[in-house]
């Protein structure tokens, strides 16, 4: 495997990673400050989700040259819950419980149909 060719493979999932880090930090960081106005809340997440386009962007544009469109969106789903899950629970202080977990495992399996039989 060329050295592009790992590069191509590994950077779409580091990409994928950080850009749901600021997404989900968008979409749900406000909720520790509910006092804040709503319109400085929406200006506030549509920064950081600028942030998250300028990563995810790229993120698809390199790994379309190795992974399918439908491949690209099935790690993006399994990495936003991963995030999701760790930032729930660090961040906002919510317990995931066993059905959280079977849930998010029942859809990981489902990813992982998407990749079954994948040519590499």
């Amino acid at each position: 495997m060329s050295p592009f060719a790992s590069w191509a493979h590994a950077a779409p999932i580091l990409l994928l990673c950080a850009s749901n880090l600021f997404m989900t930090l968008a979409w749900y960081g406000h909720l520790r400050f509910r006092s804040a106005p709503i319109l400085l809340v929406i200006l506030v997440s549509w920064g950081i989700a600028f942030v998250e386009y300028c990563l995810a962007v790229p993120a698809n544009r390199i790994g379309r040259s190795v992974y399918s469109a439908a491949e690209l969106k099935t790690m993006q789903e399994v990495i936003t819950l991963v995030v999701f899950a760790l930032f729930s629970w660090l961040y906002l202080n919510e317990p995931l419980h066993w059905n959280h977990a079977v849930g998010f495992l029942l859809i990981t399996a489902g990813a992982a149909v998407v990749f079954l039989g994948r040519a590499t």
